[in-house]
């Protein structure tokens, strides 16, 4: 096998082992990033932009959203592929919020890799679905 082709499905492999732990509530994706990363949210959403770093994406974004939680988000992948250096992740992922009610949602992530850490990531997901939950539920609620 080429060493490119040993690089994809070394990447493929990785993401798809870190889904299982974050189904598994074991560990997360995040664990991939790279410190400096780049994570872009595409949409319309106020949390639409680029995070220029891991930390400020964890401190922006995914902490203040699992502070809002009861429960643990749970993924569901539909599939993972993989294309060079990026790997793209189809999946649904569900919860309860602290007020008691579902969340749900369907994320589509690119993940650009290299050694085996995401260097750049976009996501697409229902910012519509995603702003009534962030403005209605509290961090501290």
């Amino acid at each position: 096998m080429a060493p490119e082709a040993k690089a994809e499905a070394r990447n493929k492999e990785l993401v798809q082992a870190s889904f299982e732990r974050w189904r598994n509530h074991t560990g997360s994706p995040f664990e991939l990033l790279a410190p400096d990363v780049v994570w872009t949210i595409v949409g319309s959403s106020p949390l639409s932009k680029a995070y220029n770093s891991r930390q400020e994406f964890l401190d922006q974004v995914i902490n203040p959203f699992n502070a809002r939680m009861a429960t643990p988000l749970v993924p569901t992948v539909h599939g993972i592929y993989a294309d060079g250096d990026m790997v793209i992740i189809f999946f649904e992922a569900s919860a309860t919020t602290k007020d008691n009610r579902p969340y749900q949602n369907t994320y589509t992530w690119y993940f650009q890799m290299n050694e085996g850490k995401v260097f750049k990531a976009i996501a697409f997901f229902d910012t519509r679905e995603f702003d009534e939950f962030w403005t209605r539920v509290s961090p501290s609620a």
